[in-house]
């Protein structure tokens, strides 16, 4: 599974499930650009095969549901949906 990778403040490991076309992934990531946070994201509809296969196996064990986004926390906590409060407190910027 390769991710793609946004340079920025070091808030732990960060990883985005989302789909390019989906407007609440966009937000999140515009969030996670604001916060100028370092993230890691893949979008899982233009993935094709075995790649697209072990995207959605990892996602499942974060949101069973495989709906977007999906943020995974320090492989501890996943918020799932644009939640921009919750983001932003675990995140530390309340």
């Amino acid at each position: 599974m390769e991710l793609k990778r946004v340079e920025g403040k070091n808030k732990g490991s960060i990883i985005l499930f989302a789909l390019s076309t989906c407007g609440w992934c966009k937000k999140t990531k515009n969030l996670l650009a604001e916060l100028e946070v370092a993230y890691s994201y893949i979008d899982v509809d233009l993935l094709t095969g075995q790649s697209r296969e072990q995207a959605i196996e990892e996602l499942e064990k974060w949101n069973p549901r495989r709906s977007f986004p999906t943020l995974v926390i320090n492989n501890q906590k996943s918020i799932v949906g644009f939640r921009e409060d919750e983001i932003k407190e675990v995140l530390g910027y309340e």
